[in-house]
């Protein structure tokens, strides 16, 4: 199938309608409708129901949603990735959420560069539900992740176990800052301390949290393995009687495309992972300024 037709598809879908489309697409509406037509024949069924207000999916459009997003998304990896770089055999495409693009997935892509030098890499970061998806559909080979899907044909695997626990700025432990790290989280902290439910300050991204404590003042709930050098230092203290939240971190990939060289890479990152090694992600924090 022409992959402009699923393209012209997905486009009538975010824009509500066949002239929205077109004007998005910088073409008529003529060429909008043949094109449908001309998907809907290869399909042998109806996508669309046009009306005054624009246009919305039948259900069989509803079905083919998700095989469409599939399509342009494989295409698209696909013209990233070929031709091959010169000296390479093949491309390893890995994930990882934000907080542990340092140094875990950055250790493994150099470990991946000396291991398995004739494969390239291309690492990603991005949400959970994003990187789940993504191994679902095959454009990702393995994802680190906080929060897995347990999905059919999809392997998770605990890799490491860590805890939550609350630090502060010793002498300045106020504001307390709230870090989203996800629902699960959420329920249990506001279980445990319900007088923190609410917070002044918030921020869904660990690192840039922490950066505002050391810079600012203030408590929050940090992994530990990224705080430690902190305590170690005596530049944060943890907060006595504070309860502590498990939080471990998971590799997801799919059990149906495994493959030798997949294999030595997963091995690699479990590896790397029984390392004891700074995971501080630290930065100079900016001194405090005195009245």
């Amino acid at each position: 199938m022409d992959i402009s037709l699923a393209r012209t598809f997905l486009e009538i879908v975010r824009c509500g309608s066949f002239v929205a489309a077109a004007e998005r697409l910088h073409v008529t509406q003529a060429a909008i409708t043949s094109r449908i037509q001309s998907l809907e024949s290869q399909l042998a069924c109806t996508l669309f129901i046009r009306n005054r207000s624009g246009a919305r999916l039948t259900a069989d459009g509803e079905a083919f949603l998700t095989h469409a997003t599939q399509m342009t998304q494989a295409w698209d990896n696909a013209q990233r990735d070929l031709p091959l770089l010169k000296g390479f055999s093949d491309v390893l495409h890995i994930g990882a959420e934000a907080s542990l693009s340092t140094p875990l997935l950055l250790q493994w892509v150099r470990a991946l560069r000396q291991q398995i030098p004739e494969h390239s890499v291309r690492a990603e970061i991005a949400d959970s539900s994003l990187l789940m998806q993504r191994v679902e559909q095959g454009t990702l080979d393995a994802a680190l992740v906080y929060r897995p899907e347990y999905l059919p044909g999809l392997q998770v695997e605990e890799l490491l176990e860590e805890k939550l626990i609350q630090v502060a700025l010793p002498g300045r432990s106020s504001p307390y800052v709230y870090i989203d790290w996800g629902e699960e989280f959420r329920r249990q902290h506001d279980a445990a301390l319900p007088d923190k439910a609410r917070a002044s300050v918030t921020f869904n991204l660990g690192p840039l949290a922490l950066q505002y404590i050391l810079e600012a003042g203030g408590a929050g709930y940090f992994r530990s393995r990224v705080v430690q050098h902190y305590l170690e230092s005596g530049m944060l203290e943890r907060v006595d009687m504070a309860p502590e939240f498990s939080f471990p971190t998971y590799l997801v990939y799919s059990r149906q495309r495994t493959s030798e060289v997949l294999e030595q890479a997963l091995q690699s990152l479990r590896e790397l992972a029984k390392v004891e090694q700074d995971w501080s992600q630290r930065w100079d924090p900016v001194p405090l300024h005195t009245v």
